[in-house]
């Protein structure tokens, strides 16, 4: 037993140091180390591949490569996984290698597999990880070797999938085992076999093994895969090696050959840049006194490419050349450690903590800090400094300028790196030499590369705290630099990277040098974190602030405004702008620098929705100093709103507003002057003409936003500028922008009031009749803005005209006659300003002296019978343009107004009359019990709530899922609705029983909505309503919603619950229900072809033909209504429906299928072969499943074979030929025949003969 357990815990890497590592380590390091989930999956389909000792089942690899693949951004989390993964896969390699050899083709295709399960280690833990567990035996040199010699002259199998053939993630691993190998402590001739059995003797000569090494490795380097990389890593650990120096120099040769003949053939490129990557990674490991002597040859050949076109295409080869050069110099230097270099706080937080009650030792170091750099200035002095490294530094430098990031961080390492082994003079020159990136002729790549430069040299301790002064002002300006370029800006790097110098700052220095600095990074940190545009430098900014206040700990309030601008919060720009920001605000020292940076950056920002944004935050922040805001913002800002610059008047105006708003809501009064200088803005802005041009859009809505603002705040405005503020309202009501319009409104809203209501001087029934008038012009701007603005007057101006308001909306809520004055936009308008009357109207008749009783209740009349029958007209607008079914607007628009309308009347009701307090139950009583049950309810009664429900169950079931939810949404809140009742409406239980009270309920989604609206087809009140729309869903274009609505229509008819005379009763309900909709809408094709496509599924699921009696009325109305339909149709999908129609009601038995069967002949001769051919296949299943058609025996067999023989699709006179002798067989009078198609012929005869013939035929048969 313990030996088994001893087996597990070595099987498992995990088991082996649970125990103890658990005991040990933190939580979070115990979670990660059991994270990998699918470890039982994982060791599963390992444990099969070491079993069989080779991948026996291919799709085992793509599960392992998913199962890494997820953990690519947190590779360390299979770290402790990695032996148990790799250890037998590569010992599977090994041994297969051996057993099979490299002779036959069979190894690659065994190790191929494992290969690529290696190879995505690689790619999400690292190749230092992985190779640690690879076999390094010396003997296992050759065999490599042999292995990737194979892998190299095998022809490479194209593929176009998906899918990895394995080629390259085996060339990888085998280079990648092969630079563990090369590592042997031994000298590799005395490995190499092949000399023993030449006789060859070892010398300075590379051995053969080593020759075929480099060749494979330099033929790898013109790779463009991954492979490059990996061949040199391989090169630096190999020509590294002390028996190696012959190799080495023919290699620097073949090197400088190929630096100095770059050309523009893409594989050459190719090449160059294995090249450098192979150059960079041996001056990383090589010998300083080796690499010595090849210093000048490699950055002669490294100064004049980097000057090159080549690198100027390439920012890879720039990349490794800065590297290239940053390694050249820290070759020439010596490795040392400067005493100069600031020791500052241990890189462990943990550390810093149980370190703190030494705080006075640590500024005692601090202190001898400066004594320790002074006394070894003079030893320092001494350093011999090579006069390339000046060369090496300024191209480093120039490095930090490359238009590409990769570029300028790895040079701003180069810096830190070189610089750590200068003397502290030269470190300050260079340092003056970072910060000359910051000039404001640089661009924005040389700010963001000398923060990176910065950056670099504050984490190694090179940047002392006696140049932070000159440095500080620096970092401040990069935290808020942004560059206006067109319609963008650029700078959201340079943040970003600022903030990273802020950070580094923080992990870098005691608090002793970092007090004074703390203090002017504070509030530039905040404003940055609260108030930048992009999220990242948010986040940025609020994680330096963080990481200094941890550090540091002496920012003002740091822990309470941590706890509030934390990672998430900082992710909506909203919430930064109104609600983080503010909270940061209440300490007053942030106060001056958050409006600050509204003023000078944000309110004047490129970006529109940032700029009203900013002004909204500004107002925000009034509440913590009105003084402050009401003197020196108000007179910064008003100036600002004439000024030539676009962004900044619109930010200008916005901002102005807001504030007066503000300060009204905090109950400040302003001096006259200042109200008279803001009552002075808006004509000023239009003097000064500021309206035309591209940002007299954007303006118009700003000083809309103004003046509702002013109005608001109740401003002081003389006459004049009244009537001038009125004739700016309505210019922007009459604008083709929505947006412009809905600012209109909304100021105008708040205008009449403030201003205009108060004043008796008779332009109360001027403004009405203007806004009336406006309703019938011809431009349709004027129509929509006039529709609202009449929703927006008050009581007094409405008191005069209201009846003729009424009236007026109510019509221009109807589609318009010429179809060249239809605007979907003007009907909403219309809808939404006739409810909005309504509720003025009805709001303020109990407080009013204008409305008498007679008027109060007129009033309500009048809105029980035209206002609310305008709106359940609107509910049928099914307008189509270019832009779909804009009518879903008006729809939408309507069904918020019956609502609003509806409680207006049961409100009135309830106070005038007594209410009843149960819903109506009733089961098809007769008209005079109704109007029984309907006295006492004058304004609302069982008519009109039977309409109301069924127009929103008719939407309900429609095909907008937006349309949908919002029907049942509202219908719900109808029911539920605990202040007004609304009472006489049918069924009330069963209702709310389908339709609960429940906020969260998914009515978008189908498979919800249908099973439970369907149900109300067993009332004969509501059933009208709901099949009339939910044919719209069952013989629709859209596969998802026809299958759930006819699939909850099939459970309804054929439940298991209802009794069979009830489920009879249904049916005959249905089919009703469907003739009516025939009649309803009849040539309205919108209805009339899912109509006729559910008709033919019910059909097709023997539902309508078998219901005794009833099947032949309502076959015998669905032929009436075919014969009008299908006369004269083009439409294809319409002819498919009803010939399949036919063809069902020819198969039935009753004396109708003649009828059917006759009409069913006369599409043989229809002038498009596609119908024709149909036709005949109905024809062909309805004599077979109707042996009465025609007579049996001879005759019927005749007529099978016309029609299966005959060509339809043909010559059409063939076909009618072929037809009459049908129609003869069949019994009938050839009469009728003729006479059916002259009338065909009459109607049709502007028709052309080819269905091809048009286009819109050919779309139609598509079935749109």
């Amino acid at each position: 037993m313990a030996a088994k357990e001893e087996i597990q815990t070595r099987d498992d890497p995990v088991a082996a140091t649970a125990e103890e590592d658990d005991e040990h380590d933190s939580k979070e390091r115990v979670l990660q180390r059991y994270f990998l989930q699918e470890w039982k999956l994982l060791k599963s389909l390992l444990d099969d591949i070491v079993a069989n000792g080779r991948v026996s089942d291919p799709s085992a690899v793509n599960k392992i490569r998913t199962i890494l693949d997820k953990y690519q951004e947190q590779g360390q989390l299979l770290e402790p996984y990695l032996e148990t993964i790799i250890s037998p896969l590569m010992f599977i390699v090994r041994s297969k290698t051996v057993a099979l050899g490299v002779v036959t083709d069979e190894i690659l295709e065994i190790i191929k597999p494992l290969c690529i399960i290696i190879y995505s280690l690689v790619t999400v833990c690292g190749y230092k990880s992985v190779i640690k567990f690879f076999p390094h035996q010396v003997s296992e040199l050759e065999l490599a070797v042999s292995l990737l010699e194979k892998c190299h002259h095998a022809t490479v199998v194209t593929s176009l999938r998906q899918e990895s053939t394995g080629e390259m993630e085996t060339k990888c691993v085998i280079l990648l085992w092969l630079s563990i190998l090369v590592l042997v402590p031994f000298d590799i001739s005395s490995v190499d076999t092949s000399i023993a059995s030449s006789g060859l003797v070892g010398g300075l000569e590379p051995s053969p093994l080593v020759l075929k090494i480099l060749g494979f490795s330099k033929d790898y380097l013109s790779s463009a895969g991954p492979m490059r990389a990996i061949a040199g890593l391989l090169l630096s650990r190999l020509l590294t090696r002390p028996d190696m120096p012959k190799a080495f120099s023919s290699f620097i040769e073949w090197t400088h050959e190929i630096l100095s003949s770059a050309t523009n053939d893409v594989m050459d490129h190719f090449r160059l840049l294995g090249v450098v990557e192979a150059l960079a990674a041996i001056f990383k490991v090589g010998s300083r006194k080796v690499l010595l002597d090849l210093v000048p040859v490699v950055w002669n050949d490294t100064s004049i490419l980097v000057k090159s076109n080549t690198a100027v295409r390439s920012p890879l080869l720039r990349k490794f050349l800065v590297k290239l050069t940053q390694r050249t110099g820290l070759v020439c230097l010596p490795p040392r450690s400067p005493s100069w270099q600031y020791v500052g706080k241990s890189s462990s937080l943990g550390e810093n903590v149980t370190d703190k009650h030494d705080v006075c030792n640590n500024e005692r170091n601090a202190d001898s800090f400066y004594s320790k750099e002074s006394a070894c200035s003079v030893q320092e002095g001494d350093m011999d400094v090579p006069e390339i490294i000046e060369e090496i530094i300024e191209l480093l430098l120039s490095g930090l300028r490359d238009t590409d990031t990769v570029v300028r961080w790895s040079a701003a390492k180069g810096i830190g790196r070189i610089t750590a082994r200068l003397t502290s003079t030269l470190s300050d020159e260079v340092l003056s030499s970072v910060l000359e990136l910051f000039s404001p002729g640089e661009g924005d790549g040389s700010w963001h590369g000398g923060c990176l430069a910065l950056a670099e040299l504050a984490r190694r301790g090179l940047l002392l705290p006696i140049s932070l002064p000159k440095v500080v002002p620096v970092i401040i300006k990069a935290l808020h630099y942004d560059i206006r370029r067109g319609p963008h800006s650029v700078g959201s790097h340079v943040r970003d990277a600022a903030a990273y110098v802020c950070w580094a700052f923080g992990r870098s220095y005691f608090h002793s040098d970092m007090k004074n600095i703390l203090e002017q990074l504070a509030p530039h940190l905040l404003t940055v974190a609260c108030y930048d545009r992009e999220v990242n430098c948010r986040r940025a900014a609020a994680a330096a602030f963080q990481e200094n206040v941890g550090r540091q700990g002496s920012f003002p309030h740091g822990i309470e405004i941590v706890n509030t601008a934390d990672y998430f919060s900082l992710s909506s720009r909203v919430n930064s702008y109104l609600n983080v920001a503010v909270n940061i605000v209440q300490y007053k020292e942030y106060l001056h620098p958050f409006v600050e940076e509204l003023l000078c950056s944000k309110i004047c920002h490129w970006d529109k929705g940032l700029r009203e944004l900013a002004a909204e935050a500004l107002s925000a922040l009034v509440k913590y100093d009105t003084g402050y805001f009401a003197s020196f913002v108000l007179e910064r800002l008003i100036p600002c709103t004439l000024s030539t610059d676009l962004c900044m008047r619109h930010g200008a105006t916005l901002a102005v507003g807001e504030l007066v708003l503000a300060l009204h809501q905090c109950d400040h009064l302003l001096s006259t002057d200042k109200q008279k200088s803001v009552a002075g803005i808006v004509p000023a802005i239009e003097k000064a003409r500021l309206y035309r041009g591209k940002g007299g859009e954007i303006m118009r809505s700003a000083v809309s936003r103004f003046i509702e603002c002013i109005s608001l705040s109740h401003i002081s405005l003389p006459q004049r500028i009244k009537q001038s503020l009125l004739g700016t309202l309505n210019e922007n009501l009459r604008h083709p922008n929505a947006q412009i319009q809905n600012s209109a409104v909304e100021a105008l809203k708040h205008f009449v009031p403030a201003y205009l209501v108060m004043v008796d001087d008779g332009n109360a029934d001027s403004i009405t009749s203007k806004y009336l008038d406006l309703l019938s012009d011809p431009n349709v701007a004027a129509r929509r803005g006039s529709a609202l603005a009449l929703g927006v007057l008050p009581f007094k101006f409405l008191a005069a005209k209201w009846t003729v308001v009424i009236s007026n909306l109510c019509r221009s809520c109807a589609i318009e006659d010429n179809p060249d004055d239809r605007n979907a936009e003007a009907r909403v308008n219309a809808v939404r300003g006739l409810v909005s009357v309504c509720e003025t109207l009805s709001s303020t008749r109990k407080h009013s002296q204008f409305l008498s009783v007679d008027d109060d209740m007129s009033l309500c009349l009048m809105i029980k019978r035209e206002v609310m029958q305008t709106l359940f007209k609107a509910l049928d607008d099914y307008s189509v343009d270019n832009r779909g079914d804009v009518g879903s607007w008006v729809r939408e628009a309507a069904m918020d107004s019956l609502e609003r309308c509806t409680y207006i009347l049961c409100e009135r009701e309830s106070e005038g009359f007594p209410r009843k307090t149960t819903g109506i139950e009733y089961k098809e009583h007769p008209d005079n019990d109704i109007a029984e049950r309907d006295q006492g309810h004058t304004l609302f009664d069982v008519s009109l709530a039977t309409s109301l429900v069924g127009g929103f169950v008719k939407q309900a079931v429609e095909k907008i899922d937006k349309i949908r939810d919002i029907a049942a949404t509202i219908l719900g809140r109808i029911l539920h609705n605990e202040r007004i009742f609304v009472p006489c409406i049918p069924y009330r239980e069963k209702l709310e029983e389908i339709v609960p009270n429940h906020p969260d309920l998914k009515w978008g989604v189908p498979t919800f909505s249908y099973p439970r609206l369907v149900q109300l087809l067993q009332f004969s009140c509501y059933s009208r309503f709901l099949i009339s729309g939910l044919v719209i869903s069952i013989g629709g274009l859209q596969d998802s919603l026809r299958k759930a609505s006819i699939t909850a229509l099939l459970m309804y008819l054929q439940d298991t619950l209802a009794d069979k005379h009830e489920g009879c009763l249904r049916e005959h309900m249905l089919g009703d229900d469907l003739l009516w909709v025939l009649q309803q809408y009849r040539r309205c094709d919108r209805v009339i072809i899912p109509t006729l496509k559910t008709i033919e599924i019910l059909f097709s699921k023997k539902i309508l033909l078998n219901m005794e009696a009833k099947t032949l009325d309502f076959c015998v109305g669905v032929l009436d209504s075919l014969a009008i339909e299908l006369k004269g149709s083009r439409d294809f999908s319409k002819l498919y429906a009803g010939i399949s129609i036919l063809g069902y009601v020819a198969s039935v038995s009753d004396p109708i299928n003649i009828q059917a069967f006759s009409q069913l002949l006369t599409f043989l001769g229809h002038r498009y072969p596609k119908i024709r051919k149909a036709s005949a296949d109905q024809v062909y299943l309805a004599l077979l499943q109707n042996e009465n058609l025609v007579a049996a025996g001879d005759k019927r067999e005749k007529a099978l074979e016309i029609i299966s023989e005959t060509c339809w699709e043909g010559d059409i006179e063939e076909a009618k030929h072929q037809r009459l002798q049908l129609y003869e067989m069949a019994g009938m009078e050839a009469s009728k025949l003729l006479k059916t198609n002259r009338e065909a012929n009459k109607d049709n005869k502007k028709s052309v003969a080819d269905e091809n013939a048009s286009y819109s035929s050919l779309v139609g048969s598509s079935g749109f």
